[in-house]
């Protein structure tokens, strides 16, 4: 029986296979099974309980195959394989003896019948194409035999392979959450936040467990072993493992090794970005420091046993840093706009300093969101103070070099922003001169089902007026209203939601007023609606808007 060439030794394998081969069967099956049992006696012996490295040659298959130990009939078996670069090609094969299989040393094991030969099966019950880590479950019997198939199509590469017959005493890769996958909680301009679920192998082995991070700007690996060769490929040398080690390591020039809290940072200077390797022990949170702003980043973490170097890959997600603030100007200079962010949460003040190159001075603030509180001090005097509503201006007097100090500060827990402008006061203005009021009023009575009518102040100076409308759910009013950036001019707005532009003025200010019937509405809709006035310099003021419902019946 064939069982008999599991007992030689494995350089006798082929000597075997050739002095007892089949004599030529007149059918196509027959030659097909001849070819399959010869690729079993060229192959190599899969070891049980062992992560195995192969290397594949490009277009050469590599063949392994294992049986059950004698004696035992049936029982579980795991077969574990992880691409370590391109995707491969990969099956199960299985050849099935007859039933009546002969014991070695009885008078018939150097001898196959006819019959028996005939009657045995080879079949494929596993295949697989990618380069995902895949494990395959099966139960084996001692009546069978098992060829593994390994392809690489694309080019020279690498993997690990694990089998094991032994499924009570534990798990030779860390286990994965049900909940793989990791989330990302905070991004800002040069950090990024992390969590992940627990494995359950942390929680049972916190001894020999570990988290460890990779931090790229390619692409999510799916493998640690994945991740290793790829850095490789770049030039790059690793540690042994991306693990928590004290070991002396020789640094490349192009790497840079920081160990602060316990925690083993390696950064790697590629072609095609950073790469960060991080362990953090058993924590699964974790903010990751020093990026790039507006950078795409790409994240994975690998759950790493530190005794057998084996590891588990968690779903990898990916994050864009925040685009870089504006940066902070120390300098006024005439005439030009300087637009502030300002942020609530820290309360603290913003400073810009001018220098004045006439005795007359005029700052301009345009409130753009939020509140601000706004304080103006000339060589360390203070000249104004006081909060920011719309636009306001200050007209100051002074010496040639005073030195003026602007500080600006939000005064409510959001962001808040202004746009500032100092000039001389002969300077071109940079707004229009505006009404008495930017308040939007709106008729009740003259409401109806499909039109509302609204009116605004407008001033003596010939000026161009644009009004906008938009729809609007009733429980968006507040969100609509206070998130309104009164800074930004018609450009923002959807061209469907263009109501008209019209131009009016009057010499007699009680006069200065005009009105509008926006018609075309449908009953009992909540409309926002905008009215955006432009002077010489096309800057537009935006008029505080209006929020008005249709009736629902006429």
């Amino acid at each position: 029986m064939f069982w008999f060439w599991l007992y030689l030794p494995l350089h006798l394998l082929t000597a075997t296979c050739l002095c007892h081969s089949i004599k030529a069967p007149t059918s196509s099956s027959q030659q097909s099974f001849k070819t399959n049992l010869f690729n079993f006696y060229h192959s190599l012996i899969l070891a049980d309980g062992k992560e195995t490295t192969i290397h594949l040659l490009k277009d050469i298959p590599k063949r392994y195959y294992f049986a059950l130990e004698e004696g035992r009939v049936l029982a579980p078996f795991s077969i574990t394989v992880t691409p370590c670069d391109v995707p491969i090609e990969w099956s199960i094969l299985v050849y099935k003896s007859p039933p009546g299989k002969a014991t070695p040393g009885d008078h018939d094991t150097q001898e196959v019948s006819k019959s028996q030969k005939a009657s045995s099966m080879v079949s494929t019950i596993f295949n697989y194409k990618g380069n995902s880590v895949e494990t395959y479950m099966g139960m084996s019997s001692h009546s069978a035999l098992y060829l593994l198939e390994f392809l690489s199509t694309e080019r020279d590469t690498h993997i690990t392979v694990y089998l094991t017959t032994d499924t009570t005493s534990g798990h030779l890769y860390p286990e994965l959450p049900a909940d793989p996958r990791i989330d990302v909680i905070g991004i800002g301009h040069t950090t990024v936040t992390l969590t992940w679920k627990h494995s359950p192998s942390v929680l049972q082995h916190r001894e020999s467990i570990q988290y460890c991070l990779l931090v790229n700007e390619k692409h999510n690996y799916k493998s640690l072993c994945a991740a290793e060769t790829a850095i490789r490929s770049s030039g790059m040398k690793l540690p042994p493992t991306l693990t928590l080690s004290l070991t002396p390591y020789l640094l490349e020039p192009q790497q840079v090794m920081i160990l602060s809290n316990s925690e083993l940072s390696i950064i790697n200077k590629v072609s095609s970005g950073e790469v960060r390797q991080v362990c953090m022990g058993t924590k699964n949170t974790y903010t990751v420091p020093s990026l790039s702003p507006s950078t795409q980043y790409y994240f994975d973490v690998f759950i790493v046993n530190i005794l057998t170097n084996a590891s588990a890959a968690y779903t990898g997600t990916f994050a864009r840093t925040l685009e870089e603030p504006e940066p902070k100007v120390p300098e006024l200079k005439d005439g030009k706009v300087i637009h502030v962010v300002l942020d609530g949460k820290k309360q603290k003040f913003y400073s810009l300093q001018y220098q004045a190159r006439h005795k007359k001075i005029l700052f301009t603030f345009q409130l753009c969101r939020g509140q601000i509180r706004v304080h103006i001090t000339r060589n360390g005097k203070t000249v104004a103070s006081e909060n920011l509503s719309g636009l306001k201006y200050f007209s100051l007097k002074g010496k040639l070099l005073d030195t003026y100090l602007v500080q600006l500060r939000s005064t409510e827990e959001f962001n808040s922003s202004v746009k500032v402008q100092a000039s001389p006061h002969f300077h071109k203005p940079l707004f229009p001169l505006l009404p008495e009021s930017l308040k939007i009023k709106s008729f009740s009575k003259l409401r109806t089902c499909r039109s509302v009518t609204i009116a605004w102040l407008g001033t003596q100076e010939e000026s161009k007026y644009c009004v906008y409308r938009k729809r609007i759910e009733e429980d968006q009013i507040w969100r609509e209203l206070q998130s309104a950036d009164r800074c930004s001019g018609p450009e923002s707005r959807h061209k469907s939601e263009k109501v008209l532009c019209k131009y009016f003025y009057d010499l007699n200010l009680q006069r200065a007023v005009t009105t509008e019937t926006i018609k075309g509405l449908e009953a009992g809709t909540v409309y926002l609606f905008d009215v955006y006035l432009f002077g010489p310099s096309g800057i537009p003021v935006r008029y505080h808007s209006k929020v008005v419902k249709t009736r629902k019946k006429c």
